[in-house]
């Protein structure tokens, strides 16, 4: 192979646009690889988010049970007082004592109005909260199938791409040393410029194939040519013609 410098205009596009194939095919791979990591994450964070609910919701679920529970035990109490003053009420030896008792009486039937009250308050709130804790319930086991099912698509894409991406690596190495020095820095520029990392394009539907931007014609038969190495005038991208 000559060396880069003695290699031909038309030589150092198609060594440049090859160059350019295989990072392009290196970015897919990354592009593949990058959005699963990044769906792990997002399915782990929402995972601790749902567990976190979760132990909230139930702790609510347990206090509402629990605040049931001593309202069902204060109307047991209340029940057994009235009992007890209902009896006292058959001995007692004046008015006063009677109206007394009475007014126990009258205080438990109020208490039981209101543990009553707080119970009908409370059920609804805490049918409610089991609905929602059902839902998150479902919706946690779903998500961590979904991790699951992510994880190991990930570890079979690394398995697979890992290999692939050193070998495209290997190549792109081999490939750049083809290149003069001062064409390699300018096409490393502009590949880092943008962020499909896109700097040799060819002409698509009379336009440049980065920015879409319309190619003059009589710039378009100099390209054609391959006797100059021309950027695009509007995004400085390097421009072959389709059949290099």
């Amino acid at each position: 192979m000559a060396a880069s410098k003695d290699l031909t205009i038309e030589e150092k596009l198609k060594a440049l646009y090859e160059l350019q194939k295989i990072d392009s095919k290196i970015d897919d791979i990354k592009v593949l690889r990058g959005e699963l990591p990044m769906e792990v994450s997002d399915l782990e964070d929402e995972i601790i988010g749902l567990n976190s609910r979760l132990e909230k919701l139930t702790k609510e679920l347990e206090d509402l049970k629990n605040k049931n529970s001593k309202s069902e035990q204060a109307i047991i109490d209340s029940q057994e007082l009235i009992k007890k003053y209902e009896e006292q009420s058959k001995n007692v030896r004046n008015n006063r004592e009677f109206e007394a008792v009475n007014k126990e009486i009258e205080l438990q039937d109020l208490e039981i109005q209101l543990s009553k009250k707080k119970i009908r308050d409370s059920q609804s709130k805490l049918d409610s909260v089991s609905e929602y804790l059902k839902e998150s319930e479902l919706a946690y086991e779903t998500r961590k199938k979904d991790l699951e099912i992510k994880k190991e698509e990930l570890l079979k894409i690394s398995a697979e791409t890992d290999a692939q991406e050193e070998k495209l690596r290997k190549k792109a190495k081999s490939q750049a040393k083809k290149i003069e020095e001062r064409f390699l820095t300018a096409y490393t520029k502009i590949k880092h410029s943008y962020k499909n990392g896109l700097a040799v394009v060819t002409i698509d539907r009379d336009s440049c194939g980065g920015c879409f931007a319309k190619i003059p014609p009589q710039r378009q038969l100099e390209i054609h040519q391959r006797k100059r190495i021309l950027p695009c005038e509007h995004c400085g991208r390097i421009l072959v013609d389709e059949d290099i």
